[in-house]
């Protein structure tokens, strides 16, 4: 009895839920049991509530170590360890996706200890639920904590596979980190359990058997190796996966025109028919300084809320860039800052990434912005000035705006654009992705699973296994929904990994997947452009960087030993 009520008491106490019958000391196993559907609401509402601290957390973890996004300049928060890769053993929010993710799989772990399977539907639904949270968090500690599945999973460390509080409270023995192997083992084991149990469908704020589908199939796909050593047994369970959630027509890729407002819609409207799963944010809860330290007040100033400090990257804008005259959907989720003259018009403007140097002029440092306004000569030609001197724009391509310029003996491509506003040296492209669920600044329901991802996990599995016909049609049915008439006609060795690549980057940035998909194919994160990062280092996908360090607070209170990461 005692355990129970340490239990409830942490649950309350972290999610202030409130009890309607009875106090929460008052719920003992006994009382469970005599209510068991009331109590099981009671207890996964509250691993319901963990996930939204944690997913603010999964976030950055997941997309700041990427090359979607890049921040004005260094700082103090701890999340800048995530931009700079200047790890540290003591970073506060590890800390809170740690305890959040354990505390999820704690509280459902003793949930499945309490109630058996087969009572009646509702109570296995529940059950499901319980699985699907706990297999979830298992995987999401181990891609962040756990070096990429192709590396070695027998012998890599994962994290430590504690289920619950032990019998023995008194002579607590934990155990320390599992392999990487082991610990996806047990996320696989918990996703096909709470696959089997879950029969209701449920709003997208709530887990399901798709939900738990869907998940599986990212599981296999990221233990699916490499392109050039791929494992088509885990490629194969992918796709299976994604077709189980796609054949059961519970959702639907939403058309172009709703696609492009994504972002508007809460997960559980009825008009948002493409989110599987989300991390369900409410206005109510969401209010003052949350405005400003949620996800998306990082990413812009809306409505006047909102710091406006990270922006889209050059890297990523160029991705949208390639499909000409700005007709990819996915635009719609990045909000350029114009400058406007005293009638309120913008004006018009060259811009370009080039080469920044030592004051020698000898070793590249970095990259930086310029940008002008442009004039013209008499005969229509065009230039801009940088300093005194006059640079002429020569054609390149007229219909996307791109022009050249040769600035310090170097031919550089830009764009024919309007004058931005600058954050210190860089152009304002905020990023919406993550804010104005209904129309209200920063509120948004993290995601954690949509249909998109599906037909991209399936793409890059009949790759690995060489079937690229299959491969460009599920790319396809993707890109030429942002891209209408542009999809390809066929891939091939030679470009499959990099053509899916670059539609996963753009199709699903902003949602904590950039960074992990590039190191779990194996590959080098090179972050070429503007911004206080060293943009000339090359994150190998072995670097020990690739991996954070499990927070020296947990270490430091856990009652045996975690090994910590190099």
């Amino acid at each position: 009895m005692k355990k129970i009520a340490i239990f409830l008491t942490a649950i309350c106490i972290f999610t202030a839920c409130e009890l309607d019958k009875d106090p929460y000391d008052a719920y003992t196993k006994d009382t469970i049991l005599a209510d068991k559907e009331a109590a099981m609401n009671i207890l996964l509402n509250g691993c319901y509530a963990q996930l939204k601290d944690w997913s603010d957390v999964m976030h950055r973890v997941g997309e700041y170590a990427g090359d979607n996004i890049m921040i004005r300049g260094s700082s103090t928060d701890a999340f800048y360890t995530f931009i700079s890769y200047q790890h540290v053993p003591d970073n506060y929010r590890l800390g809170t996706f740690w305890n959040n993710s354990y505390k999820i799989i704690s509280q459902s772990s003793d949930l499945i200890k309490l109630i058996q399977e087969g009572e009646n539907a509702e109570i296995d639904q529940k059950l499901g639920e319980a699985y699907y949270l706990r297999g979830s968090m298992y995987f999401y500690l181990c891609r962040a904590f756990g070096r990429p599945y192709y590396q070695s999973p027998e012998t890599n460390l994962g994290v430590p596979i504690v289920n619950g509080l032990p019998q023995d409270m008194e002579n607590l023995q934990l155990p320390d980190r599992a392999t990487v192997k082991e610990t996806y083992e047990q996320a696989i084991s918990d996703l096909k359990k709470s696959e089997s149990l879950m029969n209701r469908k449920k709003s997208s704020a709530y887990a399901s058997k798709s939900a738990a589908q869907a998940m599986l199939s990212r599981i296999y796909l990221y233990m699916s190796g490499t392109y050039e050593n791929p494992i088509l047994d885990y490629s194969d369970s992918s796709i299976v996966y994604a077709e189980k959630v796609i054949e059961s027509g519970e959702y639907s890729l939403l058309n172009r025109d709703n696609f492009m407002k994504y972002n508007t819609f809460a997960p559980d409207q009825s008009i948002q028919t493409e989110t599987i799963f989300a991390v369900k944010r409410l206005s109510s809860e969401f209010s003052g300084n949350d405005h400003y330290y949620g996800i998306g007040g990082m990413y812009a100033n809306i409505q006047g809320k909102g710091w406006g400090e990270m922006y889209a990257s050059a890297k990523y804008l160029d991705l949208l860039r390639k499909s000409g005259a700005r007709n990819d959907a996915r635009w719609a989720f990045i909000n350029p800052q114009y400058v406007s003259d005293k009638a309120g018009n913008k004006i018009e403007a060259f811009r370009f990434v080039c080469d920044l140097f030592d004051k020698d002029e000898i070793l590249q440092t970095g990259y930086g912005y310029i940008q002008d306004t442009i004039q013209y000569r008499n005969d229509q030609s065009m230039y801009m000035k940088i300093g005194d001197q006059e640079y002429p724009l020569t054609e390149v391509n007229a219909a996307n705006n791109t022009y050249s310029i040769v600035y310090k003996n170097k031919k550089y491509e830009g764009e024919k654009d309007y004058l931005m506003l600058l954050n210190r040296v860089y152009p304002m492209y905020y990023i919406m992705k993550c804010s104005m669920q209904e129309n209200e600044s920063h509120l948004h329901s993290p995601i954690i699973s949509r249909l998109a991802e599906l037909y991209l996990n399936q793409a890059e599995a009949y790759a690995k296994k060489g079937d690229y016909a299959n491969a460009v049609s599920k790319l396809n049915i993707i890109r030429e929904r942002s891209i209408p008439g542009a999809g390809y006609t066929s891939l091939s060795n030679t470009n499959a990994a990099s053509l899916i690549d670059e539609e996963r980057a753009l199709e699903l940035a902003f949602e904590a997947h950039r960074s992990f998909d590039v190191y779990r194919i194996g590959a080098t994160m090179k972050r070429h452009y503007p911004g206080p990062h060293n943009a000339m280092e090359d994150i190998e996908p072995t670097n020990n960087r690739v991996v954070q360090y499990i927070p020296q607070s947990e270490i430091n209170s856990y009652p045996n030993t975690i090994s910590q990461n190099p």
